[in-house]
């Protein structure tokens, strides 16, 4: 067994604090990474705080994770001691459902492996994620990390970039259509920069003036206060698709109504209560609501890959473990542009 260090949550209301643990010896599949950085995702601090009522403690969060291998399985073909790799927001699944099969493994039917807060196939071994200093992962579910891109930047990918990414290619959103992104953070600035990247015409929908500017750098055709309401009646009935990326409580009605005929709205932020819905705005516009997962492993791979060759990363703010508390206060007041990420040298 190896020795891993770590921050953990030990409940719903205790802070991340250093936890020291063990991780399994690789087997001939596996790969032991060293990991650089970790970035923090909202769903984190769900989990850390139980929103969602199925919180294992201790936890060890963190799921979008880049480091470099240092050891590998004897078996082990695609990876070489040295080499750059990234982990997302799963470690293994069942691999024989339809869904795995079609590279779908995020939605695996029957045995998805989480990379925290979750149980190994053993099902009694707790997963413990990328707030720490190492993690060993079957070679299969280990992504390549492309060159030259600055490694903090490429954190969040795994989750926020995938997350976004997927959706948009998923409903081959492009040129021709009008998009809105309703929230600019962790998961909304990634999705102007794909969407934009992709042909769209992007606005974002936001409550904060202060990033319009960021949002026209990010690719933003155009930027809406949503509390003005004189700006928000010009967009109803406008757009083909809605990203809600907010992940808490707000009005989805109301941003139904910006939808053009046959508009979607596809929800990737998760919000801790339950949200209201009305089938009016559904049936009188043909409109959808839809949600959208990460991305299997052939997508993530694609995804990353195309951020290689576009040169497209997350906007960041580095910080030292030691001041994840106030990063995840921070997260709450929507006071971050636009992903912390963790530099586990900070843990070394």
């Amino acid at each position: 067994m190896i020795p891993v260090r770590g921050y953990a949550a030990r409940s719903a209301t205790a802070p991340l604090a250093p936890f020291d643990f063990r991780c399994r010896d690789p087997g001939p599949k596996d790969v032991l990474i060293d990991i650089l950085y970790c970035g923090i995702c909202h769903s984190d601090l769900h989990l850390v705080r139980n929103d969602w009522g199925r919180s294992i403690y201790p936890m060890v969060p963190g799921h979008e994770i880049v480091g470099r291998i240092v050891e590998k399985g004897k078996r082990v073909r695609r990876f070489k001691k040295g080499d750059l790799a990234a982990v997302g927001c799963f470690v293994d699944s069942c691999r024989k459902c339809s869904n795995c099969k079609d590279g779908l493994q995020q939605y695996c039917t029957d045995g998805l492996v989480l990379t925290y807060n979750s149980y190994e196939k053993d099902g009694k071994t707790v997963t413990r994620g990328g707030y720490s200093t190492k993690i060993v992962v079957d070679e299969d579910y280990v992504l390549k990390v492309p060159p030259k891109l600055p490694l903090e930047r490429v954190a969040p990918l795994l989750c926020a970039g995938i997350t976004t990414y997927s959706p948009l290619r998923y409903w081959k959103i492009g040129k021709g259509h009008k998009v809105g992104v309703l929230g600019l953070g962790g998961l909304g600035h990634m999705a102007v920069k794909f969407a934009s990247a992709f042909g769209a015409k992007v606005t974002v929908l936001s409550g904060s003036p202060s990033k319009q500017r960021d949002a026209k750098r990010m690719g933003a055709a155009d930027f809406a206060l949503t509390r003005n309401a004189e700006k928000m009646k010009t967009l109803s009935n406008h757009f083909d698709f809605i990203i809600d990326t907010v992940s808490a409580g707000h009005d989805l009605d109301f941003y139904l109504g910006l939808l053009r005929t046959n508009g979607v709205m596809i929800c990737v932020g998760l919000p801790s209560g339950e949200e209201q819905l009305s089938p009016f705005n559904l049936v009188l516009g043909r409109r959808s609501i839809a949600g959208s997962l990460i991305g299997g492993l052939p997508e993530t791979q694609e995804m990353l890959d195309y951020c290689g060759r576009h040169n497209i990363t997350a906007d960041v703010e580095v910080i030292p473990i030691q001041q994840v508390n106030q990063a995840y206060e921070r997260m709450l007041k929507s006071d971050v542009r636009y992903r912390f990420v963790i530099d586990l040298a900070s843990l070394k």
